[in-house]
Order: structure tokens, then sequence, then C-alpha cells
């Protein structure tokens, strides 16, 4: 589990709050699941991979669709995930989200882990680790939303602006429009 994934237990971060579990439980879930074979899905790039799991707590979705009932409700504003990072413009719901079916955990090999280090040296040291915990995302379906296009700008700049420095893939970022737009983010999901 690395630092930048504690966020997800975090009362004022974006996405999803992860409720009903710690930090070293979810690892210890992540642990089994791999040592009983569940499968590691492909991300969007080679050092990026997803497990799924069901999701037995309270954690809610990191996202809701946006209706007409609830699109008043949208708030926007610039912000950066940590210290360090450049700000951009994101829009999320500070609206409760959907209960979470599944658990999508975000892996980064301990190669990619070693790169990004390096370029925020006061965060922890990387965990010695063959895939490290970088993000969790609760979803109703046992599938990666799409990365939001911002967050593929973000790494498309590269590692000092906080990103991954892979490439935007212009398939990929129509996809996340259309699924983004008419989705957003949850601040506080629980």
């Amino acid at each position: 589990m690395t630092d930048f994934a504690l966020r997800n237990w975090h009362p004022e971060a974006s996405g999803t709050r992860i409720l009903g579990l710690s930090p070293q439980d979810l690892t210890n879930r992540c642990n089994a699941a791999m040592a009983q074979g569940a499968p590691l899905v492909d991300g969007y790039a080679p050092f990026c991979k997803h497990l799924f799991l069901e999701n037995d707590t309270p954690t809610l979705c990191g996202f809701a669709p946006i209706t007409p009932d609830n699109a008043h409700l949208l708030r926007s504003g610039y912000r950066a995930r940590r210290e360090g990072e450049m700000p951009v413009l994101e829009r999320w719901f500070d609206t409760p989200a959907p209960r979470a079916n599944w658990l999508d955990v975000i892996l980064y090999s301990h190669a990619q882990m070693l790169l990004e280090a390096a370029d925020y040296p006061e965060d922890q040291v990387v965990p010695d680790c063959d895939w490290g915990i970088v993000s969790i995302i609760g979803t109703l379906t046992p599938t990666e939303p799409p990365m939001p296009p911002i967050t593929q700008w973000r790494n498309a700049l590269g590692r000092e602006a906080g990103g991954s420095g892979q490439p935007i893939d212009p398939a990929s970022y129509a996809k996340a429009v259309a699924f983004w737009d008419q989705h957003a983010p949850v601040k506080t999901a629980g």
C-alpha cells in the first residue's frame, strides 16, 4: 500500500472513501485474492494492473451518474491530489454515491513506483513488492471506469506534474470523455 493510496481513507478526498476496512485489511484481502489465483486485469499502461474484489463493506462508488435531478449539485474548482502537483480544474459531487459492489484496486509495478518516487522524495519509501496499491475505486461492475480526461492529461505531462509520463491514447481519451460527460466523482463518499 502506497501513501498515495491512503487518500482513499481520508474524509476530504475525492473519489472512493474506503469504509469498514483498514489499509492493512485491504492489503491482506488483495494478497489472499492473488494467492487464490485472482486475475490481474491490464490497465492503461504495462506498469498498471487492476484487481477486482467483491465489496462487502459500506464503501460507496467513487462516482455517480449526472441526472437532471442532481446536475445542480455539481461543484468545480482547481485541485491538486497532493502537495507538489499542479492543480487542475475538476468537477465533483458533494452528495452520497450508490454503494459499490466492487473495489477496483489499481496496482503499479515496483519499477514504476520507483520512477514516480524519485519525483516525490518526501513521500514514503517504495514498498518492497512486485505490485503496489496506488488507488481504489468503488464501482458497480467489475470493470474499470475510464480514466478521467484530466488524469490522462496529467499523466501525459509527466512525472514532474504528478503524472506517470504515459502519452494520451486518442481512443481511450474519447471513451473517457463520453463516460465522464455523464458521470462525476464524489468528493465525500461516505
